[in-house]
Protein backbone atom coordinates (compact mmCIF):
# COMPACT_ATOMS: atom_id res chain seq x y z
CA UNK A 1 0.00 0.00 0.00
CA UNK A 2 1.27 3.27 -0.57
CA UNK A 3 1.93 5.89 1.96
CA UNK A 4 -0.33 8.03 2.89
CA UNK A 5 2.14 11.35 3.52
CA UNK A 6 4.97 12.99 1.59
CA UNK A 7 8.12 11.63 1.77
CA UNK A 8 10.64 14.32 3.61
CA UNK A 9 14.21 14.79 2.93
CA UNK A 10 16.78 16.31 5.44
CA UNK A 11 20.41 16.67 4.67
CA UNK A 12 23.79 16.81 7.19
CA UNK A 13 26.51 19.03 5.65
CA UNK A 14 28.59 16.09 4.16
CA UNK A 15 26.88 16.86 0.65
CA UNK A 16 24.47 19.40 0.15
CA UNK A 17 24.94 20.22 -3.46
CA UNK A 18 23.88 16.59 -3.70
CA UNK A 19 21.02 16.88 -1.41
CA UNK A 20 20.02 19.92 -3.13
CA UNK A 21 19.64 17.65 -6.66
CA UNK A 22 17.77 14.87 -5.14
CA UNK A 23 15.19 17.24 -4.11
CA UNK A 24 15.20 19.34 -7.49
CA UNK A 25 14.60 15.76 -9.42
CA UNK A 26 11.84 14.64 -6.81
CA UNK A 27 10.04 17.88 -7.29
CA UNK A 28 10.02 17.22 -11.20
CA UNK A 29 8.39 13.83 -10.93
CA UNK A 30 5.83 14.53 -7.63
CA UNK A 31 5.16 17.57 -9.61
CA UNK A 32 5.20 19.79 -6.84
CA UNK A 33 7.42 21.67 -4.70
CA UNK A 34 9.78 18.66 -2.59
CA UNK A 35 11.95 20.48 0.16
CA UNK A 36 14.77 20.12 2.28
CA UNK A 37 13.38 20.13 5.72
CA UNK A 38 14.16 23.29 7.44
CA UNK A 39 17.16 22.51 10.32
CA UNK A 40 20.56 23.06 11.58
CA UNK A 41 23.22 21.00 11.66
CA UNK A 42 26.08 22.96 13.45
CA UNK A 43 29.31 22.64 15.55
CA UNK A 44 29.62 23.95 19.52
CA UNK A 45 32.93 25.51 20.49
CA UNK A 46 34.42 22.07 21.68
CA UNK A 47 33.08 20.62 18.19
CA UNK A 48 30.43 18.46 19.41
CA UNK A 49 27.93 17.99 16.90
CA UNK A 50 24.43 19.41 17.71
CA UNK A 51 20.81 19.50 15.80
CA UNK A 52 17.92 21.13 15.58
CA UNK A 53 14.75 20.52 13.15
CA UNK A 54 12.41 23.17 12.96
CA UNK A 55 9.45 21.20 11.04
CA UNK A 56 7.13 19.26 12.85
CA UNK A 57 8.39 15.49 11.49
CA UNK A 58 5.90 13.05 13.91
CA UNK A 59 4.20 10.40 11.69
CA UNK A 60 6.19 10.90 8.86
CA UNK A 61 8.67 9.34 6.02
CA UNK A 62 12.48 10.40 6.81
CA UNK A 63 14.86 10.39 4.12
CA UNK A 64 18.26 11.40 5.38
CA UNK A 65 20.64 12.14 3.05
CA UNK A 66 24.50 12.21 4.27
CA UNK A 67 27.24 10.34 3.17
CA UNK A 68 30.12 9.24 5.59
CA UNK A 69 32.48 10.55 3.46
CA UNK A 70 36.00 12.67 4.61
CA UNK A 71 35.52 13.82 7.40
CA UNK A 72 33.92 10.20 7.78
CA UNK A 73 33.63 10.56 11.65
CA UNK A 74 32.26 13.81 11.93
CA UNK A 75 29.86 12.37 9.12
CA UNK A 76 29.08 9.81 10.67
CA UNK A 77 27.80 11.35 13.99
CA UNK A 78 25.64 13.68 11.94
CA UNK A 79 23.92 11.21 10.77
CA UNK A 80 23.67 9.19 14.01
CA UNK A 81 22.73 12.52 15.39
CA UNK A 82 19.81 13.28 13.03
CA UNK A 83 18.63 10.08 13.30
CA UNK A 84 18.41 10.42 17.13
CA UNK A 85 16.65 13.97 16.59
CA UNK A 86 13.64 12.67 14.52
CA UNK A 87 13.14 9.28 16.25
CA UNK A 88 12.95 11.23 19.24
CA UNK A 89 10.24 13.51 16.90
CA UNK A 90 8.59 10.46 16.19
CA UNK A 91 9.02 10.48 12.94
CA UNK A 92 7.34 7.12 11.55
CA UNK A 93 10.32 5.60 8.97
CA UNK A 94 14.27 6.73 8.79
CA UNK A 95 15.88 5.51 5.55
CA UNK A 96 19.47 6.62 5.42
CA UNK A 97 20.47 7.60 2.58
CA UNK A 98 24.49 6.84 2.02
CA UNK A 99 25.49 7.24 -1.30
CA UNK A 100 29.20 6.56 -0.18
CA UNK A 101 29.35 4.28 2.78
CA UNK A 102 32.50 5.21 4.98
CA UNK A 103 34.48 2.33 6.45
CA UNK A 104 33.11 0.18 4.21
CA UNK A 105 36.93 -1.15 3.09
CA UNK A 106 37.41 -2.67 6.93
CA UNK A 107 34.93 -5.54 6.26
CA UNK A 108 37.10 -7.97 7.35
CA UNK A 109 39.61 -9.13 9.55
CA UNK A 110 42.76 -8.93 7.72
CA UNK A 111 45.23 -9.56 10.38
CA UNK A 112 45.43 -10.55 13.65
CA UNK A 113 43.47 -8.32 16.71
CA UNK A 114 42.08 -5.68 13.75
CA UNK A 115 38.66 -4.84 14.07
CA UNK A 116 36.09 -5.33 11.61
CA UNK A 117 34.78 -1.65 11.46
CA UNK A 118 32.15 -1.81 8.45
CA UNK A 119 29.86 -4.18 11.13
CA UNK A 120 30.73 -1.99 14.15
CA UNK A 121 29.14 1.10 11.81
CA UNK A 122 26.09 -1.14 10.82
CA UNK A 123 25.53 -1.32 14.81
CA UNK A 124 25.78 2.27 15.41
CA UNK A 125 23.27 2.86 12.43
CA UNK A 126 21.00 0.25 13.47
CA UNK A 127 20.37 1.47 17.18
CA UNK A 128 20.30 4.93 16.67
CA UNK A 129 17.01 3.91 15.22
CA UNK A 130 17.44 3.67 11.33
CA UNK A 131 15.05 1.51 9.80
CA UNK A 132 16.46 1.14 6.29
CA UNK A 133 19.32 1.82 4.24
CA UNK A 134 19.66 3.58 0.82
CA UNK A 135 23.26 3.17 -0.51
CA UNK A 136 25.25 2.94 -4.00
CA UNK A 137 28.41 0.61 -4.69
CA UNK A 138 29.22 -1.29 -1.55
CA UNK A 139 32.95 -1.86 -1.57
CA UNK A 140 31.88 -5.41 -0.46
CA UNK A 141 28.69 -7.19 -1.12
CA UNK A 142 28.41 -8.88 2.23
CA UNK A 143 27.89 -5.73 3.83
CA UNK A 144 24.49 -5.55 3.39
CA UNK A 145 24.58 -8.74 5.84
CA UNK A 146 25.94 -6.64 8.71
CA UNK A 147 22.69 -5.10 9.20
CA UNK A 148 19.36 -6.53 10.58
CA UNK A 149 17.69 -3.82 8.54
CA UNK A 150 16.65 -3.33 4.91
CA UNK A 151 19.42 -2.40 2.68
CA UNK A 152 19.08 -1.05 -0.96
CA UNK A 153 22.56 -1.25 -2.63
CA UNK A 154 22.36 0.67 -5.59
CA UNK A 155 24.80 0.40 -8.46
CA UNK A 156 26.91 2.69 -10.61
CA UNK A 157 27.31 0.69 -13.74
CA UNK A 158 23.70 1.38 -15.21
CA UNK A 159 24.79 5.00 -15.38
CA UNK A 160 27.99 4.40 -16.28
CA UNK A 161 27.03 1.90 -19.26
CA UNK A 162 24.93 5.22 -20.28
CA UNK A 163 27.43 7.61 -20.20
CA UNK A 164 30.38 4.86 -22.32
CA UNK A 165 27.78 4.59 -24.82
CA UNK A 166 27.48 8.06 -25.39
CA UNK A 167 30.59 9.63 -25.10
CA UNK A 168 32.75 6.68 -26.97
CA UNK A 169 29.61 6.48 -30.26
CA UNK A 170 31.32 4.74 -32.93
CA UNK A 171 33.81 3.42 -30.99
CA UNK A 172 32.17 0.97 -28.65
CA UNK A 173 34.07 -1.89 -30.85
CA UNK A 174 37.68 -0.63 -29.98
CA UNK A 175 36.93 -0.67 -26.08
CA UNK A 176 38.73 -2.84 -23.38
CA UNK A 177 37.16 -3.08 -19.64
CA UNK A 178 39.52 -3.63 -17.26
CA UNK A 179 39.41 -4.23 -13.69
CA UNK A 180 42.64 -3.01 -11.91
CA UNK A 181 42.73 -6.05 -9.46
CA UNK A 182 41.36 -9.32 -9.05
CA UNK A 183 39.05 -8.57 -6.73
CA UNK A 184 37.47 -6.38 -8.65
CA UNK A 185 36.35 -8.94 -11.67
CA UNK A 186 32.88 -8.91 -11.29
CA UNK A 187 32.32 -5.25 -11.24
CA UNK A 188 34.13 -4.73 -14.34
CA UNK A 189 32.59 -7.30 -15.90
CA UNK A 190 28.65 -6.29 -15.16
CA UNK A 191 30.13 -3.32 -17.49
CA UNK A 192 31.71 -5.10 -19.81
CA UNK A 193 28.50 -7.08 -20.48
CA UNK A 194 26.43 -4.05 -20.60
CA UNK A 195 28.17 -2.42 -23.24
CA UNK A 196 29.49 -5.71 -25.19
CA UNK A 197 33.20 -5.45 -24.40
CA UNK A 198 36.01 -7.77 -23.70
CA UNK A 199 37.62 -7.62 -20.17
CA UNK A 200 40.93 -7.87 -18.78
CA UNK A 201 42.89 -7.87 -15.69
CA UNK A 202 45.59 -5.58 -14.54
CA UNK A 203 47.34 -8.13 -11.94
CA UNK A 204 49.06 -6.36 -8.88
CA UNK A 205 51.99 -7.40 -6.63
CA UNK A 206 52.48 -5.64 -3.36
CA UNK A 207 55.72 -5.83 -1.10
CA UNK A 208 54.11 -4.13 1.64
CA UNK A 209 50.60 -2.24 2.41
CA UNK A 210 50.00 0.76 -0.04
CA UNK A 211 53.33 0.05 -2.24
CA UNK A 212 52.56 -1.64 -5.46
CA UNK A 213 55.61 -3.60 -6.40
CA UNK A 214 54.79 -4.68 -10.15
CA UNK A 215 51.83 -4.88 -12.67
CA UNK A 216 50.83 -7.82 -15.02
CA UNK A 217 48.29 -6.99 -17.60
CA UNK A 218 46.25 -10.37 -18.37
CA UNK A 219 44.51 -10.05 -21.96
CA UNK A 220 45.37 -8.64 -25.22
CA UNK A 221 44.90 -4.33 -24.81
CA UNK A 222 46.99 -3.28 -28.09
CA UNK A 223 45.30 -1.03 -29.97
CA UNK A 224 42.30 -0.75 -27.49
CA UNK A 225 40.76 1.79 -25.63
CA UNK A 226 40.74 0.95 -22.20
CA UNK A 227 38.05 1.72 -19.64
CA UNK A 228 39.83 0.93 -15.37
CA UNK A 229 36.47 0.46 -13.92
CA UNK A 230 36.29 0.59 -10.08
CA UNK A 231 34.46 1.48 -6.69
CA UNK A 232 36.62 3.30 -4.77
CA UNK A 233 39.60 5.87 -5.78
CA UNK A 234 41.76 7.67 -3.05
CA UNK A 235 45.19 8.54 -3.50
CA UNK A 236 45.31 7.32 -6.85
CA UNK A 237 48.48 5.89 -6.81
CA UNK A 238 47.50 2.43 -8.26
CA UNK A 239 44.74 3.91 -10.94
CA UNK A 240 47.70 5.84 -12.66
CA UNK A 241 49.92 3.18 -12.41
CA UNK A 242 47.81 0.81 -13.99
CA UNK A 243 47.29 3.35 -16.52
CA UNK A 244 50.61 3.51 -17.46
CA UNK A 245 50.89 -0.30 -17.47
CA UNK A 246 48.21 -0.53 -20.07
CA UNK A 247 49.67 2.06 -22.22
CA UNK A 248 53.20 0.14 -22.01
CA UNK A 249 51.25 -2.87 -22.92
CA UNK A 250 50.10 -1.39 -26.16
CA UNK A 251 46.62 0.10 -25.56
CA UNK A 252 46.13 3.50 -27.32
CA UNK A 253 43.91 5.23 -24.64
CA UNK A 254 42.94 4.97 -21.00
CA UNK A 255 39.86 6.34 -19.33
CA UNK A 256 38.57 5.09 -15.66
CA UNK A 257 35.34 5.09 -14.45
CA UNK A 258 35.44 5.20 -10.46
CA UNK A 259 32.18 5.40 -8.37
CA UNK A 260 33.40 7.19 -5.30
CA UNK A 261 36.21 9.79 -5.88
CA UNK A 262 37.76 9.68 -2.01
CA UNK A 263 41.05 11.72 -3.54
CA UNK A 264 43.05 12.21 -0.95
CA UNK A 265 46.96 13.68 -0.48
CA UNK A 266 48.25 14.11 -4.12
CA UNK A 267 45.66 12.29 -5.89
CA UNK A 268 44.16 15.34 -8.41
CA UNK A 269 47.85 16.23 -8.87
CA UNK A 270 48.23 12.41 -9.81
CA UNK A 271 45.31 12.85 -12.18
CA UNK A 272 46.01 15.69 -14.12
CA UNK A 273 49.86 14.27 -14.80
CA UNK A 274 48.67 10.67 -15.40
CA UNK A 275 48.62 9.46 -18.85
CA UNK A 276 44.75 8.46 -18.48
CA UNK A 277 42.75 11.00 -21.05
CA UNK A 278 39.61 11.03 -18.42
CA UNK A 279 38.67 9.77 -14.95
CA UNK A 280 34.71 9.75 -14.81
CA UNK A 281 33.15 9.83 -10.77
CA UNK A 282 30.27 10.15 -9.67
CA UNK A 283 28.96 13.15 -7.28
CA UNK A 284 28.25 10.55 -3.88
CA UNK A 285 31.45 12.64 -2.52
CA UNK A 286 31.13 15.80 -2.56
CA UNK A 287 33.78 17.06 -4.76
CA UNK A 288 36.52 19.75 -4.07
CA UNK A 289 37.36 22.95 -5.82
CA UNK A 290 40.36 21.05 -7.11
CA UNK A 291 38.20 17.95 -8.23
CA UNK A 292 36.15 20.15 -9.87
CA UNK A 293 38.98 22.23 -11.81
CA UNK A 294 40.78 19.44 -12.59
CA UNK A 295 40.64 18.94 -16.77
CA UNK A 296 40.44 15.47 -16.87
CA UNK A 297 37.89 14.50 -14.63
CA UNK A 298 34.43 14.61 -15.39
CA UNK A 299 31.49 14.23 -12.42
CA UNK A 300 28.07 12.23 -13.67
CA UNK A 301 25.03 12.52 -11.52
CA UNK A 302 23.50 10.28 -9.19
CA UNK A 303 20.56 12.70 -8.52
CA UNK A 304 18.17 11.13 -10.64
CA UNK A 305 18.87 7.42 -9.77
CA UNK A 306 18.21 8.70 -6.13
CA UNK A 307 15.32 10.45 -6.62
CA UNK A 308 13.27 7.83 -8.20
CA UNK A 309 14.93 5.04 -5.50
CA UNK A 310 13.38 7.01 -2.68
CA UNK A 311 10.13 7.67 -4.21
CA UNK A 312 9.74 3.78 -5.20
CA UNK A 313 10.74 3.07 -1.06
CA UNK A 314 8.05 5.59 0.09
CA UNK A 315 5.80 3.74 -2.73
CA UNK A 316 6.85 0.51 -1.75
CA UNK A 317 7.40 -0.26 -4.95
CA UNK A 318 10.85 -2.28 -6.49
CA UNK A 319 14.33 -0.82 -6.49
CA UNK A 320 16.19 -3.39 -8.06
CA UNK A 321 14.08 -1.56 -11.09
CA UNK A 322 17.02 0.54 -11.14
CA UNK A 323 19.51 -1.93 -11.34
CA UNK A 324 18.87 -2.23 -15.61
CA UNK A 325 20.26 0.37 -17.83
CA UNK A 326 16.93 0.52 -20.03
CA UNK A 327 15.28 1.19 -16.72
CA UNK A 328 17.44 4.39 -16.53
CA UNK A 329 17.11 5.91 -20.01
CA UNK A 330 13.91 8.23 -19.27
CA UNK A 331 15.24 8.74 -15.85
CA UNK A 332 18.54 10.63 -17.21
CA UNK A 333 16.03 11.65 -20.43
CA UNK A 334 18.02 15.15 -21.57
CA UNK A 335 21.45 13.92 -20.02
CA UNK A 336 22.06 10.87 -22.18
CA UNK A 337 20.24 10.01 -25.01
CA UNK A 338 19.95 7.15 -26.77
CA UNK A 339 20.15 7.15 -31.01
Amino acid sequence: MAAMTEPKLISGNANRSLANSIARRMSMHRGMQVGLVDARVERFNDQEIFVEVFENVRGEDMYIIQSTSRPANDNLMELLIITDALRRSSADRITAVIPYFGYARQDRRAKARTPISAKLVANLLTEAGIDRVLTLDLHAAQIQGFFDIPVDNLYASPVFSLDIEHNFKGQMDDLMVVSPDVGGVARARDIAKRINAPLAIVDKRREKAGEVAGMTVIGDVRGRKCIIVDDICDTAGTLCKAAETLIEAGATEVHSYITHGVLSGPAVERVQNSVMKSLVITDSIEPTEAVKNCPNIRIVPTAPMFAQAILNTWHGTSVSSLFETDTLVPIYEGIYQRS
